[in-house]
């Protein structure tokens, strides 16, 4: 009887050990079996690991060499995740936590507002390193990753201090005066950002106001004149309506130029640098009671190389303390990314099947095109074809385009077809996937459209789809993929997009000995 015991014993420990190696065996294959951090229609292009970062470009095997050729068509990659958003949320930092070391004391009011108002117990690195420097009056500019709350990391203390300095003043300030200047480049995020400032300042004596573009004449004609704290504002609204004295800016105690990229392009510089030299920045430290000193916060998730050269017209750079993330300028490594090869008259028919397939699941999906014209056909070919799609471009008019992102946002429509006036600085939490329809010809605009997924308080996985259907569009994507293989910066990420155009209308001008223009000649 116990020896028929002790072999049954035996038989079950074996079983057990069996059972185990079995299960160890299967852990083993399924880690070898892993996703690559490359995978490609052609298996010879997958990569299981970086390859070495100083790789220069045209050194490495690329799965987007071949696309020039028309029979490359139908081919693809994908760059999969290589860090999950359970570990993006693990490296936030509780807001208790932050308070705790004292490095910024928030008022009351504002604290609660956080909490309560936009339910934001958790802080961002870029956020924890931030704020205490904006907080002590510095020049800053905040250099992060797209969706990681730069707008809350200068909001915040620039509120906080707006506070304490209204308890401390007696002297009343005129209308239109306001103490705080927020400049963006577009009408959709000086709309967003009031809303974000408005809930911040609920029970406080603060007011905000948007000042959007698209209706200036209409201002200067009957002008409105009330009390505000805090203006948001275009900058080419409030240029037009500084010079005609409509608004002061002599009591401004912190200009903000939010996307300052975007701000900073040659297209905007000559009209930005004249507006700026209005304010005392060399005075922000001094406390003079018949000036008042100025404090200057960017924030961006690209920057112009030449940056110092233009802010050097207006302020002294090296007063400027820079907080820069150290993801800035890399692919996003928590967000799915595929890039498809295909013809132009293709895109079409692969929209319709992706739309459809995406509202089937209501995941909400933003399309982005390089040019208006094809922002309205995208969204003319969808709604003809049963999917509900708006329209959102800078060709469209104030009171048409009033409004349009706002329905997005709030699930009244689940599709939305935009060009790069959708892709600076807007918060689309609620949007899961990000179409290149037209894949953009800059590195910096592929950055900021990738940014409109996977930000901060998104917790479902993200996906972007790139069309690829000409030889410059394969150009760009062969120098991504080349970033994707080593893990390195991605390159070329100028965000001065007139000043690259201009370069390359000029130096084809040299190639073909047409003269070039006395005013822009080098």
């Amino acid at each position: 009887m116990l020896q028929n015991l002790s072999l049954l014993m035996r038989i079950h420990t074996r079983r057990q050990y069996a059972k185990v190696a079995t299960q160890t065996k299967s852990k083993v294959r399924e880690q070898n079996c892993s996703k690559p951090l490359i995978n490609c229609r052609r298996t010879q292009f997958n990569l299981l690991q970086h390859e070495r970062a100083d790789a220069k470009f045209g050194t490495l095997p690329l799965c987007s060499k071949g696309w020039l050729h028309n029979k490359s068509k139908g081919d693809h990659f994908i760059l999969n995740p290589t860090v999950s958003q359970e570990q993006l949320e693990a490296e936030l930092q509780s807001l208790q936590q932050f308070l705790a070391t004292g490095q910024i004391q928030l008022h009351p009011q504002l604290l609660e507002n956080l909490q309560n108002e936009l339910k934001i117990t958790q802080l961002t690195a870029i956020q924890a390193q931030a704020m205490p420097i904006v907080d002590g009056r510095f020049h800053t500019l905040i250099a992060a990753e797209t969706g990681c709350g730069k707008t809350l990391a200068y909001l915040l203390p620039v509120l906080n201090a707006t506070l304490n300095n209204q308890t401390q003043e007696t002297k009343e300030r005129q209308f239109n005066t306001p103490s705080v200047l927020i400049l963006t480049p577009g009408r959709e995020l000086a709309t967003q950002i009031s809303q974000v400032a408005t809930k911040l300042c609920v029970g406080t004596d603060l007011k905000v106001k948007a000042l959007l573009g698209g209706n200036t004449k209409q201002l200067m004609l009957n002008p409105q004149f009330e009390e505000v704290d805090i203006l948001v504002a275009t900058l080419g609204a409030i240029s037009k309506l500084v010079t005609t004295g409509i608004y002061h800016m002599d009591q401004v105690r912190h200009v903000v130029l939010d996307e300052a990229d975007t701000l900073l392009d040659d297209s905007f510089t000559d009209k930005l640098t004249y507006f700026l030299r209005r304010f005392p920045f060399h005075r922000n430290h001094v406390q003079d009671a018949d000036t008042v000193g100025t404090q200057l916060l960017l924030a961006s998730a690209t920057m112009p190389t030449n940056t110092r050269e233009i802010l050097q017209r207006v302020i002294d750079v090296e007063t400027i303390r820079e907080v820069v993330s150290p993801h800035l300028h890399h692919l996003m490594p928590h967000v799915t990314q595929k890039f498809l090869r295909m013809s132009k008259a293709d895109r079409p028919g692969n929209l319709l099947v992706l739309a459809k397939q995406e509202m089937a699941k209501r995941r909400p999906l933003i399309v982005f095109s390089n040019k208006s014209a094809t922002s309205d056909y995208v969204s003319i070919f969808l709604n003809n074809s049963g999917i509900n799609c708006i329209n959102l471009n800078g060709d469209m008019l104030m009171k048409i385009r009033l409004g349009r992102f706002e329905e997005f946002q709030r699930g009244i429509c689940d599709v939305l077809s935009t060009t790069d006036v959708g892709s600076r600085g807007l918060d689309t939490t609620r949007a899961r996937h990000v179409l290149n329809f037209d894949f953009p010809l800059h590195v910096s605009d592929y950055i900021h459209r990738c940014g409109r997924i996977g930000r901060v308080g998104s917790v479902e996985k993200s996906l972007v789809t790139n069309f690829i259907s000409s030889r410059r569009e394969i150009d760009v994507v062969q120098r991504i993929e080349h970033a994707a293989r080593t893990g390195g910066l991605l390159p070329d990420v100028n965000a001065n997009i007139k000043n690259i155009i201009n370069k390359r209308i000029m130096a084809e001008m040299k190639e073909a000995n047409v003269p070039l223009p006395q005013e822009e000649a080098f």
